[in-house]
C-alpha cells in the first residue's frame, strides 16, 4: 500500500475504526523500570489461545512458561491482539477440544525485536513465528506471569484476570 492510499485509508475511517485499525498494526508497547538493574525495560503484550491440555500445562509451571511444542509443531504462535486470540480460541480451540482459553503476558522488546511480525490473512492477524528451539529463552523473556483474560466452551466459568 503506499504511503497516498494508506492516508486515504485512515481518512476514510471512523474514529472508533481508526482505533481498531491503529490497534492491529503496531504492537502494545509499555515501558517499565527495573530498580536492580537501573534501567528502563521495555515489553511487548502478546495473547495466545490455548486448550485445555496446553492450559493444564502453563499452570504446571506456576503460570509462567508455556509448554514445548510437540515434534509435528515446529512453530510458537504469540498474536499480538486479544480480538485474534479470542477468535482462534473461541472458533478453533472450543470445538476441537470443548473449552478454549485466551492467555496474555508481557515479553521483553529485546528479544521479540530478532523476529519479524508476520501476518496471517488480514492486517489485524499479526503474529510472531517463533522456532520451537526457540521457546524455552522466549520463556525466560515472558516479565510477569501468563493470565487467562477469556474463557470459552465447558470450562467458562473458570475465573479469569480482572482488567
Amino acid at each position: 500500500m503506499t504511503s497516498r492510499s494508506a492516508i486515504r485509508l485512515q481518512q476514510s475511517l471512523s474514529f472508533s475504526e481508526h482505533a481498531s485499525y491503529l490497534v492491529s498494526v503496531v504492537p502494545e508497547i509499555h515501558h517499565r523500570y527495573d530498580a536492580v538493574m537501573n534501567k528502563r525495560i521495555d515489553t511487548v503484550t502478546l495473547w495466545r489461545p490455548v486448550g485445555p491440555k496446553e492450559l493444564k500445562l502453563i499452570e504446571k509451571s506456576g503460570m509462567r512458561a508455556f509448554p514445548p511444542r510437540l515434534p509435528e509443531q515446529p512453530i510458537f504462535y504469540p498474536v499480538l491482539s486479544e480480538a485474534y486470540a479470542v477468535q482462534i480460541a473461541r472458533d478453533w480451540n472450543m470445538p476441537a477440544n470443548g473449552s478454549g482459553f485466551v492467555t496474555r503476558f508481557e515479553v521483553l522488546k529485546d528479544f521479540l525485536d530478532r523476529y519479524q511480525i508476520e501476518q496471517a490473512g488480514s492486517k489485524a492477524l499479526r503474529e510472531y513465528w517463533i522456532p520451537a528451539e526457540d521457546l524455552p529463552e522466549f520463556n525466560r523473556a515472558i516479565v510477569g506471569g501468563i493470565k487467562v483474560t477469556a474463557v470459552f466452551g465447558k470450562d467458562a466459568n473458570q475465573p479469569t484476570v480482572e482488567e
